[in-house]
């Protein structure tokens, strides 16, 4: 059994969590938008202290490994290598979606329905993937141009859950019966600790040196509003 770390940074929310034997022991978050790169790791320092604990005590870190924010997924990663480089712990990639999925069915029994995350990826787009509640993937993440038919073929079937930043706007577009959503439900590094636990009984980490965030689209750069040609 391994004591885990766990970074979120996909999402605006800016997340710490620290488990032991799978189980949830402290958390740090904050929703505050672009609060990674000053508060991400103040939140490990204030965990690790809390806890009596440090660095060399952990067992692996655990990290969101995207889709999401290109900016918090590069912070994300450059925070997780340092500490991975410099104690010699190995790293544990969770994919976002599948995390937030994780999450979610820990605070909403869904034993009849498909799991939905989504992550805001602008405009009407969003990332998104489906799992059953056994998180046991369904359909891959994607990047997703929302409609009103996105998701009729499965919400046909069954229903689904839909929750995560971006719900919000298939809520806005998506009105079969069917479906349910959550937006309340955001990422969280504590929908991490199941699943890194696992992945530490498997060893199966990721390759500190050459391992890059799984982004699913090119960054594009916006341009300033204020910016003078």
């Amino acid at each position: 059994m391994a004591l885990i770390l766990h970074l979120e940074t996909a999402s605006p929310v800016c997340s710490v969590a620290l488990s032991r034997d799978g189980k949830l022991i402290a958390l740090k978050e904050s929703a505050e938008d672009k609060s990674h790169a000053t508060r991400l790791t103040l939140f490990i320092s204030e965990i690790l202290a809390a806890c009596g604990t440090s660095i060399p005590e952990l067992d692996a870190v655990s990290l969101s490994m995207g889709p999401g924010s290109f900016t918090g997924l590069r912070i994300g990663t450059s925070v997780a290598k340092g500490l991975g480089y410099g104690s010699g712990k190995p790293l544990i990639g969770i994919a976002t979606l599948q995390a937030l999925a994780s999450h979610f069915t820990g605070t909403h029994p869904v034993p009849d329905a498909l799991l939905c995350p989504m992550l805001d990826a602008r405009r009407m787009e969003v990332y998104a993937a489906l799992y059953n509640p056994d998180l046991e993937e369904i359909s891959p993440a994607e990047a997703l141009v929302l409609t009103k038919d996105s998701f009729d073929r499965i919400l046909d079937q069954q229903p689904v859950w839909f929750f995560g930043d971006g719900s919000s706007k298939a809520a806005g577009l998506i009105t079969h019966p069917n479906a349910r959503f959550a937006p309340d439900v955001r990422s969280s590094a504590a929908g991490q600790t199941v699943l890194a636990e696992k992945a530490w009984l498997r060893k199966d980490f990721l390759d500190t040196a050459y391992f890059e965030p799984h982004y699913l689209k090119e960054f594009i750069a916006s341009i300033p509003r204020n910016k003078v040609l």
